[in-house]
């Protein structure tokens, strides 16, 4: 099966955002209006809502805490879940909000300068919300792959092969 234009601009993007149309139409073999019209279509409908930059914070002198919050929510008659997401995901130290299947319902993941910030936001800000059942907080203690990139490449202190009896 063979993959439209959009997915591959999009796989091509996900990959390295940085690629122009021109690079873009280089790598597919298409013209360069074509992939940029296409682009266009794809930013207008939010398929592609913004282009970022993956930087390993452990190797910069910026120091801050990530948490993993699990939430459990009674979701608000007529509204659902999204009504409540909306809410949490306008707070500053939301950096993502996903809604899960299983044991809990939303999933946020926040960063904040230290850990009594982060139970600031959680205590104060969070768990305060009437929909708000419960949470449980999970902070990072180190990224090993983010996004699908490998942060730190393995050292090679020895490429001989283990050999046992």
């Amino acid at each position: 099966m063979s993959m439209s234009l959009r997915e591959n601009l999009l796989e091509l993007l996900e990959r390295d955002s940085r690629l122009l149309p021109e690079d873009l139409s280089e790598q597919l073999g298409l013209d360069e209006t074509l992939v940029a019209e296409e682009l266009g279509r794809m930013i207008d409908e939010q398929v592609i809502c913004g282009y970022n930059t993956l930087i390993n914070w452990e190797k910069t002198d910026r120091e801050f805490v990530t948490a993993l919050i699990e939430v459990k929510v009674t979701p608000q008659r007529g509204r659902g879940f999204d009504r409540i997401a909306q809410r949490i995901y306008m707070f500053d130290e939301v950096k993502a909000i996903y809604l899960m299947s299983g044991g809990f319902d939303f999933t946020i993941i926040i960063e904040g300068p230290n850990i009594k910030e982060i139970s600031y936001f959680i205590s104060d800000k969070l768990a305060p919300m009437e929909s708000i059942m419960s949470t449980a907080t999970h902070f990072v203690l180190k990224k090993y792959k983010d996004h699908g990139i490998i942060l730190e490449k393995p050292h090679k202190d020895d490429d001989r092969m283990i050999v046992s009896p």
